[in-house]
């Protein structure tokens, strides 16, 4: 069937159907696109402005530690200059830069035509604009917070304004568009490969993806955790960080390093993501030890959520603990540098062409592995007594950041750049801002070893000039203006016009990946066709394959019904499984983004009612949005995918994309209840007196009345499924309102069985993380409420039929991990308490 000939008029009108179908908007309505082609740039260039006001903040407090007692930035103006450098490249930068740059090349990797959410990438991406500019924005009116971008208490929980308030909150709703675009990659990379693409097949882009994408739905949960408590302390005075009243500051130490140390190699892992796109390319050769570079993948992965304590050497834990953290932060060296020998051992064997990427890859590796060797030096604790907190940590950050990072991300971006603009950067300016960047790094950064090593502690806005580290931040200070020119060449060459510059050959590198079959001009579909895929290469090893996906010989060729739609495969296999429609434009994940804001924003000043009327506006917007886009009954049933293949228009369970979805982003939510009940048994441990004796228990009556409540909601749910695949639509329609009649009865329950009881939150820290967790309980419920709704007015209007019931699987899939929870909730907090 790939022989056939096709003429060339049948051609061109499937590609102008194609074409029309996934037509960008123009003009004003531009901004309500949702291509992963225009969401990823924007989300790019929106990360590296907030890189671009990161690197003037360092370069202002350079200026201020040039020299001995400066007054060029006062203490407050420094603290708040130095919170929001780090909170910035951290949460404004790193992560959002990771997910912009995969956003935009994992569908062209994976011959996608797009996302498997499109909406979901630009609600992410508006929340992401939205809450930057609300934390960034706070520097230009004295009111950002000050207190570093780790949030100590009881410094930042006593701190004065709404500085700490606008990290918490601000930050939360940000983090809300990194777990979104995190959820959005997953299940791309599991269930939106082309054909043939096994799960062994994939491009090692793809792999590192799943694996950070997974690290972030278990390590920022517990920092959300942490947020919830420090915003109820911060605005409610219930004491989880009080010591006074039983609180402990050592747990925001573990919630946030538990999402600070797999932190790191979240931003790590993307960038050797991309070394292990440009070295095979360089090379010419398919990259050496493919499976060992994806289980060393996995296993730093892994092994980064057994380091946190390494940042915590100082605080008086028990000897043994720190010989097994120290252990640990040894051991994750050695995955890491599987993977940097198999880049190594590709260049060795393979027929290098250097070119300008390859050249900052190099520099990393140079860079990084100086990080690296710092590294194992903090991670022995009694050295780290000697430099915690001075500035030798400074220089080790920073050289594992830059040459972890930032390097590996401009070599992507000059490799990547004739993909994304069909256009080349100049290798002369490339050169240029290569040797400013490391030589300007070098010379800042270096001399922060020696500096801390003679006692200079980090964050302090100014020093005597009798302490010998005066010449040593003169030069630092030059360094950092070096780099700062660096950026600068970098930054006009990546936005110097280039209208008059010709298109760059199609594969200007040679390269074996699917990315570089893209069309030149650009084309928003994506693939021309969707491919079948039996290489890891197959630009170098599947003859013809990009004449045949220029001649719309493979899959989805044409789009008859005017749809936008992609395939949808097996999460092993890669067969083919549905033919999937995906959103097109809309304004209304715009809106839903700007009330979403408004629910984390205005309560950092107190302005309780805008706040709740801002949530409720953002959950009438998403479910305006589901109910009008998402899993709509097709007009038939299957469709001709191309070469013989009939496949279904619609799927529900885990054959849908959804259903993953909704399971993927459930593990994340249950990760942060757990770190919730990770507080409640840190203070047991930590505190004799955690029950204080003659305490109030929750009314046990109540509780278990109300978990029985939520038992029969669970049951009637699950029912409510079977019976309306059988046909039974009317008896599935009661049960589902049985189900919503019950859970309002269980939240009212759950509510009373603490609210009776005699807690004071604001009292003791053992009344306040029970309250923590039954608001954190009946949150959840309200929603698994409102997803009944949703199914009874679906089954009501005809969306939910006996053959079209995705969105009941998904709700019935969110109530099995709420009745987890409402289990371990009551046991945690009616029956541990009676126990102690």
């Amino acid at each position: 069937m790939l022989e056939e000939k096709i003429d060339k008029r049948t051609q061109e009108k499937t590609a102008d159907r194609l074409r029309k179908a996934w037509e960008t908007p123009k003009g004003w309505r531009y901004w309500s696109a949702v291509n992963n082609s225009e969401v990823g740039v924007w989300y790019s260039l929106t990360a590296f402005f907030f890189m671009m006001c990161a690197g003037v903040l360092a370069l202002l407090m350079r200026v201020q530690l040039a020299v001995p007692e400066n007054d060029f930035l006062s203490a407050d103006t420094f603290n708040q200059f130095f919170t929001m450098h780090g909170s910035a490249m951290m949460f404004l930068f790193a992560v959002p830069m990771f997910e912009a740059i995969s956003i935009l090349v994992l569908p062209a990797l994976l011959g996608a035509r797009d996302m498997p959410f499109p909406r979901l990438s630009a609600y992410g991406y508006w929340c992401f604009l939205i809450g930057g500019i609300f934390v960034m924005g706070s520097i230009l009116f004295g009111v950002a917070p000050n207190s570093g971008w780790f949030m100590y208490p009881p410094l930042a929980t006593k701190a004065e304004g709404v500085g700490s308030d606008i990290w918490l909150l601000g930050l939360s709703f940000i983090e809300v568009a990194s777990i979104a675009a995190a959820v959005e990659l997953i299940v791309g990379v599991l269930k939106c490969r082309p054909p043939g693409m096994r799960i062994n097949l994939m491009p090692l882009y793809g792999w590192y993806v799943l694996v950070v994408g997974g690290m972030i739905l278990f390590a920022f949960p517990p920092l959300i955790a942490g947020d919830f408590l420090f915003e109820l302390e911060r605005s409610f005075d219930w004491p989880f960080f009080d010591p006074e009243r039983g609180g402990d500051p050592m747990l925001w130490q573990h919630l946030f390093w538990i999402f600070g140390h797999p932190e790191v190699y979240i931003v790590f892992l993307p960038s050797i993501a991309i070394a292990a796109m440009v070295v095979p390319t360089v090379a010419q050769r398919p990259i050496v030890g493919y499976s060992w570079i994806v289980l060393s993948a996995v296993g730093t992965g892994f092994l980064s959520f057994g380091l946190w304590v390494h940042h915590m050497f100082t605080t008086g834990l028990p000897s043994i603990s720190l010989g097994f953290f120290t252990a640990a932060s040894e051991a994750v060296v050695i995955p890491t540098g599987i993977q940097l020998f198999a880049f190594v051992a590709t260049l060795m064997v393979g027929r290098v062409k250097l070119n300008l990427p390859m050249l900052y890859i190099a520099g990393a590796l140079a860079i990084f592995t100086a990080g690296g060797l710092t590294g194992v030096m903090l991670a022995l604790a009694p050295f780290d007594w000697q430099v915690h907190d001075t500035y030798f940590v400074v220089a080790h950050l920073h050289y594992t950041l830059f040459g972890g990072m930032v390097f590996p991300l401009i070599a992507g971006i000059y490799y990547f750049y004739p993909f994304f603009t069909k256009k080349q950067m100049s290798v002369r300016l490339g050169k240029i801002a290569f040797w400013l960047l490391f030589t300007g790094f070098h010379i800042a950064f270096l001399p922060m070893h020696l500096t801390g090593l003679m006692g200079m502690p980090r964050r302090v806005y100014t020093y005597p000039s009798t302490l010998g580290w005066d010449w040593l931040n003169m030069i630092s200070t030059v360094g950092a203006f070096i780099v700062a020119v660096g950026f600068l060449v970098f930054t006009y060459d990546l936005l110097r016009p280039k209208g008059k510059q010709p298109y760059t050959p199609r594969n200007p590198y040679n390269a074996g990946t699917l990315e570089w079959s893209h069309n030149i001009p650009d084309e928003a579909w994506g693939s021309r066709s969707i491919p079948y895929i039996t290489s890891r290469y197959p630009l170098w090893d599947q003859e013809k394959i990009v004449e045949r996906m220029d001649a719309g010989r493979y899959y989805l060729a044409d789009a008859p019904e005017g749809k936008r739609e992609t395939l949808i495969t097996t999460v092993l296999d890669a067969k083919p499984i549905q033919v999937m429609r995906v959103t097109g434009p809309a304004w209304i994940t715009i809106c839903a983004a700007i009330f979403t804001g408004g629910a984390f924003i205005f309560p950092t000043f107190h302005w309780y009612p805008p706040a709740i009327v801002s949530g409720i506006l953002a959950i009438a917007c998403v479910l305006y949005w589901l109910w009008t886009s998402t899993a709509p009954i097709p007009e038939q049933k299957t469709k001709d995918a191309g070469l013989g293949l009939n496949l279904p228009i619609y799927a529900s369970g885990p054959a849908s994309a959804g259903w993953w979805g909704v399971w993927i982003t459930m593990l994340g939510d249950s990760t942060a209840f757990a770190s919730l009940i990770f507080g409640f048994f840190f203070y047991w441990t930590a505190k004799e007196n955690f029950v204080p004796s003659g305490s109030d228990f929750v009314l046990a009556s109540y509780l278990v009345l109300g978990v029985l409540s939520f038992a029969v909601t669970w049951a009637t749910l699950v029912g409510a499924r079977a019976l309306n695949r059988r046909g039974s639509t009317k008896t599935a329609r009661n049960l589902l309102l049985v189900s919503a009649l019950f859970t309002i009865a269980g939240t009212a329950l759950f509510c009373l069985s603490v609210v009776n009881s005699g807690l004071e939150p604001t009292s003791h820290v053992y009344p306040a993380i029970i309250w923590a967790i039954m608001v954190w309980t009946v949150v959840h419920t309200a929603v698994g409420l409102i997803m009944l709704g949703y199914c009874i007015a679906g089954a009501t209007f005809g969306k939910l039929t006996p053959e079209h019931d995705a969105d009941l699987c998904n709700v019935t899939l969110y109530w099995h991990f709420i009745i987890i929870t409402v289990v371990v909730a009551s046991l945690v907090i009616g029956l541990l308490p009676r126990l102690l």
